[in-house]
């Protein structure tokens, strides 16, 4: 990720690490879940 890359992209990468397991173990994985939900839910306004 850098400055110039969208949301949108940021929810596609962050979907992305999640179903393919990119990530170092159960404690990363929650945490990118989280920042995905997080994130859903102030674009949706919530």
């Amino acid at each position: 990720m850098n400055k110039d890359q969208s949301i949108a992209t940021l929810l596609e990468v962050l979907h992305h690490r999640i179903e393919n397991g990119i990530y170092k173990d159960a404690v990363h994985k929650i945490t990118l879940m989280t920042t995905l939900q997080t994130i859903e839910r102030m674009l949706a306004g919530k």
